[in-house]
């Protein structure tokens, strides 16, 4: 094999794996559908709220001591980067400015577990958790 053919094959592959990578990506539609019917499930009636979403970001005061709110490691600014508490970098929340955010359902419950913990001192509720994306989705 000759070194150009390689090289070929290489970017061949490359770009077939960045093709599978975004075929698993979940569209946040159906993101938000699946957080709509466990909202529903668990008995909630309303509709999300991204202005419920910004007052969960913004507003806590339950939770640890050194992270009392969202924007303890995240910033106000859901485009900017954060730090955790240990200095570690944090790339932003808003999806426009980071589009790997909100796109596995997996991963997104992982840090709603966390971080809902460390900051509500509690699990986050279906709701809670459409509302928050709504928001984010808007930033």
């Amino acid at each position: 094999m000759t070194l150009p053919s390689i090289f070929i094959r290489l970017i061949a592959s490359i770009c077939l794996l960045a093709i599978c990578a975004s075929a698993l990506a979940e569209s946040k539609e159906s993101i938000l559908s699946r957080y709509e019917r466990e909202s529903k499930s668990a008995g909630y009636s309303e509709d999300f709220s991204a202005e419920r979403g910004k007052q969960l970001y913004f507003n806590s005061t339950t939770g640890h001591q050194r992270t009392p709110y969202c924007t303890s490691c995240h910033t106000k600014d859901p485009r900017a980067s954060g730090k955790t508490r240990s200095g570690k970098a944090i790339k932003p929340m808003a999806p426009s400015v980071n589009s790997e955010r909100y796109t596995n359902y997996k991963k997104i419950e992982k840090w709603f577990r966390r971080n809902c913990n460390t900051v509500l001192n509690r699990e986050c509720t279906p709701l809670e958790k459409g509302d928050f994306l709504t928001f984010m989705f808007q930033q």
